[in-house]
This record gives structure tokens, C-alpha cells and sequence, in this order.
């Protein structure tokens, strides 16, 4: 699977450096998303300079040098109550619960393409969970828009907090829209691991209790808020995987990959979403 994208630590002549981070479609806009963030007060690496050539982006960002140490949960949680309580950008993609509910029906018509060109032939059981899910959406997609709604992430992990000498930034806004900012506290914990609702809970606590609004604990869809965060969040990953197989990454050779994920996340929502 090739890189879309990639880091390097520059040293110039007079032994001053900066952090050279390029990238291609779909993440050739995470400059003016820095940009945008550091204007709304949002502690992220500052964009030196940028441009976009052939399709891919060049940036050059401030060195934030080496972590002290690993982002913990506490600092997450921390985090998260700033970027949520930052005013929303009207040039940010919108995710609210109309959008929520075209997820699944996004994800089968990327299906359906990579059928026409006689792959994932072998996948009658993805189509028939993205039915479920499309005929439960608009049910389960009900409070998209309670608090906290504004910016989010989308790639929210311990290792896009940066904890250095200087406190804290966020890093990899390649990808940030305005939505659910339970999204953000959903992919905390990533998705390698079953999802842990438990654990969410405790996440979503620890956010209260730093400053974000109660309401990040208020059940949504008629499901608790961990169980519809962590089952929007994958599904929001399902469609993501399946636009990167027919759209950016379009490769055969990683459809087994991809499929795998899928089909495991797909299971997951089952259960979360209870459709």
C-alpha cells in the first residue's frame, strides 16, 4: 500500500530546522486548515510555508522538536474541550445528521462501483449490513447536532497530540470538518481494538469534568453516548476505506485489506447502533 503522504525534519545552513510534511488528495488542504485553526486560537504547529504542485502539497511547519512524553487520556480530553469550544469555520465540510445518514448509502454506491469494475465481488454480506444500517439511520442519527457540534479532528489520536516543552498542539488536520465532536472522543482509542464503550464512558467523563458540556454524556438516536459515538465513528470509517479503494488509492491488490476492515467495522456498528 503506497504513502499519500509523508514527514521529514529539514536542518538548514544556519542549523535552524523545520518539519517538510507533503501529502496528495484527499489531504491538500490541511495547510489552510492550519491556518484557519492557529487565526481561531487553536494550539497547532504554525505553517511557515505552503504550496501545491502537480497535485500534491508542500508544507513547511514550525519544529515543535521532540515529545516529553506520550499524550495520556487526560490530556486528550483537555484537548478536545478546546478544539470543541472553538468557534466554527463556515469553509469546513459539514457533517451534521443529514450527512450522517447518507454514510451508509455513500458506502453502497461505492460498493456498487467497485463492483462494475468486478471487484469485491465476494461481499454480499457488506451490502447487506449497509442496508441495515441505511434503514436505521435516520432513527440512530438523531442529535448529530447536540453539543458538542463545531470542529473536529477526524484523527483525533495520542499521536496527533504533540506534549513538548512548550505545553501541547495538535497535529494532522488533513481531514477536519465540523460535526459531532463525540467523533473526535470515539477515535481516541483507534480502531484496531474491538470498540470499548467502557472506556468511552470514562473518556467522555474526564471531558465533562475538564470543562466540555455535560451534554457530551446525553444519549443520542436513543442510544447512550459512547455506543452512538463509537458506531458513527466507524461507520464514517467504513465509507472512508471504501472511497479510498475506488477513488484515491484504487489498487486491486489491497482490496483484501480493505474488505477485512470493513466487514469488522461493519459488525461493530451492528451491535452499537442495535439495528
Amino acid at each position: 500500500m503506497w504513502s499519500m503522504s509523508g514527514v521529514e525534519r529539514l536542518t538548514f545552513p544556519d542549523r535552524t530546522t523545520a518539519i517538510f510534511k507533503y501529502a496528495r488528495k484527499p489531504f491538500d488542504c490541511e495547510d489552510q486548515a492550519l491556518r484557519l485553526a492557529h487565526n481561531l486560537g487553536i494550539p497547532v504547529p504554525q505553517v511557515l510555508a505552503s504550496a501545491v504542485q502537480d497535485g500534491w502539497l508542500g508544507m513547511l511547519l514550525e519544529d515543535l522538536g521532540s515529545p516529553i512524553r506520550e499524550a495520556d487520556d487526560l490530556d486528550g480530553a483537555a484537548a478536545a474541550v478546546v478544539l470543541h469550544r472553538t468557534r466554527s469555520a463556515a469553509s469546513l465540510p459539514v457533517l451534521d445528521e443529514h450527512g450522517l445518514r447518507a454514510l451508509p448509502g455513500r458506502a453502497l454506491d461505492h460498493l456498487g462501483q467497485l463492483r462494475k469494475e468486478e471487484r469485491w465481488q465476494d461481499a454480499d454480506d457488506i451490502q447487506d449490513s449497509l442496508e441495515r444500517i441505511a434503514q436505521g439511520a435516520e432513527t440512530r442519527s438523531a442529535g448529530a447536532t447536540v453539543a458538542p457540534f463545531g470542529w473536529v479532528h477526524s484523527e483525533f489520536h495520542p499521536t496527533s497530540l504533540h506534549i513538548g516543552q512548550r505545553g501541547w498542539r495538535l497535529l494532522d488536520f488533513a481531514r477536519a470538518f465540523t460535526g459531532p465532536g463525540l467523533l473526535d472522543l470515539a477515535s481516541w482509542h483507534g480502531t484496531l481494538d474491538a470498540p470499548d464503550p467502557v472506556r468511552l464512558r470514562a473518556l467522555l467523563e474526564s471531558y465533562v469534568m475538564e470543562g466540555g458540556t455535560p451534554d457530551a454524556l446525553a444519549e443520542r438516536g436513543g442510544l447512550a453516548a459512547e455506543k452512538w459515538a463509537l458506531g458513527w465513528h466507524r461507520i464514517w470509517a467504513v465509507e472512508w476505506f471504501m472511497e479510498q479503494s475506488i477513488r484515491w488509492i484504487n489498487d486491486p491488490a489491497t482490496d483484501p485489506a480493505y474488505i477485512k476492515v470493513v466487514r469488522r467495522h461493519l459488525t461493530d456498528v451492528l451491535q452499537l447502533l442495535e439495528v
